[in-house]
């Protein structure tokens, strides 16, 4: 949840700007988490769109966000959240692995050439 603070003293788009950074800093927004429209979210906190835009292509350019185009933005995967995704991706290829019956060896070998 964001909270603008109209008689604060720091700008709207940098309130909403650090508490966008620190939630996904705390783990409040994880990895991947799709942020709300522009306008969406101007409308939420009764903002100008310029305002949260500003905000959103603040956090792009400090790496906390990225955008997909019409796709969204979303929460982007950073230093240790890649490797836990990357840890969460890999336990779940050795779970289905198992499943399927392959040997430590195939399972590895596939690995290897999907990596290649």
């Amino acid at each position: 949840m964001i909270v603008v603070d109209p008689a604060s003293h720091v700008p709207p788009y940098e309130q909403v700007r650090r508490q966008i950074e620190e939630q996904a800093a705390t783990g409040a927004l994880v990895p991947g988490h799709r942020l709300p429209t522009v306008r969406r979210l101007a409308e939420d906190l009764g903002l100008a769109a310029n305002t949260v835009a500003r905000a959103y292509r603040e956090l792009e350019q400090g790496g906390v966000v990225v955008t997909r185009g019409r796709s969204g933005t979303f929460v982007a995967v950073r230093g240790e959240d890649r490797e836990r995704e990357g840890r969460v991706a890999a336990t779940a290829f050795a779970r289905r692995a198992g499943e399927l019956g392959l040997d430590r060896e195939v399972a590895l070998r596939l690995v290897r050439e999907a990596l290649d």
